[in-house]
């Protein structure tokens, strides 16, 4: 599969105290409907059969959004995702709409098994029913979910009861992503230290999930979590599987992001040479040990 990674605008409904995406929303005006259709039309002549629609929220424009997978789907996209905090999904008519325009993955974000951890995280009160609800609606439409969830300091030791919830909801897949520090969180000690999790303090609880997908038989993912933590879960890393991709980004377009991915955003420690996975372990976000060492990181042998 080769993907193409449209990031269609930053504005979005949600406040995730831990995005990326940082003060983007602020700084960067949303794709116009004929940039997106350009970048659509390039992904075909690259011979590339998979498209994503991400941002920001990109349901945030949700009539553009309707237009732009119909596009995809007359140009012969094979498999269009749309990569969303969920909450306009919790529309049936909208949910809907987007599968008849062509759509056949849904990949919503879920950071809580209750709304009481989801809702601080998304900074939104009521985004956990949302969410949830337009999961219903995707898995009454027939349609494949695969979630996605931030491990953060606020919910690393809730993961075995969301992946209970995520199991309980039908979804045909489910991710724990370790946190991408973005620059405001970086820059505060304070942030630092409210919204990111010691790595090895989470790694139990993200192996407790990981344990409760699999007997239930449910496909499951880690992503930027090195081989050195997942020693008996190399399965479950998402890098082993990620698709070649060429990104539409805010700053940049770039071309091969799984070439930027390992030699711009992740990083290897001094003993990482010494390991015998080093050859095709990514090692963890740059930032990370930027900020925390690399004494939670020991080769193996």
């Amino acid at each position: 599969m080769d993907r193409l990674d449209v990031k269609v605008g930053f504005q979005c409904n949600n406040k995730c105290v831990f995005c990326i995406q940082g003060d983007k929303r602020f700084h960067f005006p949303d794709r116009s409907y004929e940039e997106v259709i350009g970048f659509l039309e390039q992904g075909k002549k690259e011979n590339r059969d998979s498209v994503v629609f991400t941002g920001g929220e990109p349901t945030f424009r949700p009539k553009m959004l309707l237009e732009w997978v119909r596009y995809a789907k007359k140009l012969g996209y094979e498999y269009i995702q749309i990569q969303t905090n969920g909450r306009m999904l919790s529309y049936y008519d909208y949910c809907k709409s987007l599968v008849e325009a062509g759509a056949n993955e849904f990949s919503p974000a879920v950071h809580g098994s209750k709304a009481e951890i989801h809702d601080r995280l998304t900074g939104v009160p009521g985004s956990f029913e949302q969410v949830t609800q337009g999961i219903r609606n995707l898995r009454k439409l027939g349609q494949y979910v695969m979630t996605n969830s931030v491990v953060t300091k606020t919910n690393y030791q809730d993961l075995p009861n969301l992946a209970r919830l995520l199991i309980d909801l039908g979804v045909d897949q489910f991710q724990f992503a370790f946190i991408h520090i973005n620059p405001i969180i970086a820059a505060s000690n304070d942030k630092i230290m409210e919204i990111v999790p010691n790595v090895r303090d989470a790694m139990p609880y993200i192996k407790q999930g990981l344990d409760i997908g699999r007997r239930a038989g449910v496909r499951c993912m880690t992503e930027a979590v090195p081989y050195c933590l997942m020693t008996g879960y190399e399965d479950f890393i998402a890098e082993r599987i990620i698709p070649e991709a060429h990104v539409f980004d805010a700053e940049a377009d770039i071309a091969d992001y799984s070439n930027y991915r390992r030699n711009e955003g992740k990083s290897k420690g001094p003993l990482c040479k010494e390991c015998k996975m080093n050859e095709v372990c990514e090692g963890p976000w740059r930032e990370y040990p930027d900020i925390f060492g690399w004494d939670e990181f020991k080769p193996i042998k």
